[in-house]
């Protein structure tokens, strides 16, 4: 469920409360303060963005889907280090003057591109959000994308990139911090038809802005905003959505697929996988209960299972939060984790009946949101005539993002799949695709679509 900044080792790309849990929004607050932080052209065509990241580092994104990490050198510059992998890639970058509109990247000179940004705040029942619209140069009309948070805490106006990415790309850009986030008022929430209805006065707020600009207009949600922006469009019709590592389970079944997921992965037999989920199941029922009850039975089972070898291969999403606490920790934390999470609620009546077109971006290789069955489900709605095109990247994890496993058997991310960014471009411009993007393998609409 947890959404941050796209590409991480495996243990930084944790679960449904991890931002909540250890405050990891405060490491990135330098950097967001950096001068050189936006959209670059450079002289082949291609987009740069330079982003903030953690402490005070940098992170450039082509648009092709490369990225590295810019850390800052003894001798005043910056090097660039692949992926999330920490090596340095050999890549030479000189960020110069900010005052000067360029900068110089592995050879070329790139120049800023200036998008038209415009700050605001609008009004959600009794709450303030802050929100930014990010629109291309010119005067010309183009469709809007409405960025919806995942499950994270942080500030999305100052660390979603598509802000600035996809308007370079020619694509307007509506992003706003999610109530109790950033600089939004309210108490962060995981309610899926609340986060719903504020993501349609975004967008109500986005037209406002770009008035005679605003073309197509509809919204894209990573994560668990998978399953809020499905929710948002029956609230009121929009042109599109687009889903990046969403779900068409539960939230539930999230914690269930991936906790039987992993324990494949790593040799567990079915018996053990079985013994697994038993696990799984108590400490979902003392999340789900808002840490009230469910206390006796997740001990017993612990007591049961904590001694065989397998039992320390036992992650979930969200079972392995409850599983690093103690019994008395669970006792006295419990209000820490009551977001109003409907962990029950089933997309699949939503997405049946929703008429808006609809792109679902899948990773073959995401352990946080295990996408084998949601791929199956998303598959039989198309079948069944229903408005969804599902583009599948075989080699990507959760965030969208492709990666190697090191001497110690842990993920470090890469880059982004070629061509994950130009589909949501067009996309958001017509709602169909062009025949190829990289490896997807792309289910399209049987509507003649």
């Amino acid at each position: 469920m947890s959404l941050g900044e796209g590409g991480r080792t495996r243990a930084r790309s944790l679960g449904l409360a991890l931002a909540a849990v250890l405050g990891l929004a405060a490491t990135h607050a330098a950097a967001a303060e950096n001068c050189h932080i936006g959209a670059y052209r450079l002289a082949d065509g291609k987009v740069l963005d330079i982003g903030p990241s953690a402490q005070d580092t940098l992170r450039w994104r082509l648009n092709s889907g490369e990225t590295g990490s810019l850390v800052p050198s003894q001798a005043g510059g910056w090097t660039s280090r692949y992926g999330w992998t920490g090596r340095p890639d050999g890549r030479v970058v000189d960020l110069g003057d900010c005052a000067s509109g360029a900068l110089h990247f592995d050879g070329s000179q790139a120049r800023r591109i200036p998008l038209q940004m415009t700050e605001t705040t609008f009004t959600a029942g009794d709450v303030k959000l802050a929100g930014r619209l990010v629109l291309p140069p010119g005067s010309a009309k183009v469709p809007i994308v409405v960025l919806v948070h995942g499950s994270e805490r942080d500030s999305a106006r100052e660390f979603n990139m598509l802000q600035r990415m996809l308007p370079a790309m020619g694509v307007g850009a509506f992003v706003y911090d999610k109530r109790g986030t950033g600089g939004s008022g309210g108490a962060y929430t995981q309610d899926f038809t609340r986060l719903a209805q504020d993501a349609v006065l975004a967008a109500h707020e986005a037209r406002r802005l770009a008035g005679q600009r605003a073309g197509r207009v509809g919204y894209q949600g990573g994560s668990q905003g998978g399953w809020v922006v499905p929710i948002a469009a029956t609230q009121e019709a929009a042109d599109f959505v687009i889903v990046s590592f969403g779900l068409a389970v539960s939230v539930i079944d999230e914690d269930q697929q991936e906790a039987a997921l992993e324990m494949r992965l790593k040799g567990h037999s079915d018996a053990e996988v079985a013994k697994a989920l038993e696990v799984a199941a108590a400490a979902e029922a003392l999340f789900e209960s808002g840490f009230t009850t469910g206390f006796e039975d997740l001990e017993a089972v612990e007591a049961k299972y904590r001694d065989e070898p397998w039992f320390k291969d036992v992650h979930g999403n969200f079972t392995y939060i409850v599983l690093a606490m103690t019994p008395a920790e669970r006792r006295q934390r419990g209000a820490e984790f009551r977001w109003g999470t409907p962990f029950r609620y089933d997309p699949m009546a939503t997405l049946a009946a929703l008429k808006t077109p609809q792109l679902w971006v899948l990773g073959g290789q995401d352990l946080q949101a295990p996408s084998a069955e949601t791929s199956a489900r998303l598959k039989r709605l198309i079948a069944q005539g229903r408005p969804i095109t599902l583009a599948f990247y075989p080699k990507a994890e959760h965030g969208m993002t492709e990666f190697e496993v090191d001497a110690k058997g842990e993920r470090l991310s890469t880059r982004y799949p070629a061509g994950y960014f130009a589909m949501m471009r067009d996309f958001a411009r017509t709602g169909r695709l062009a025949p190829a993007y990289g490896e997807a393998a792309i289910t399209r609409p049987t509507a003649g679509r």
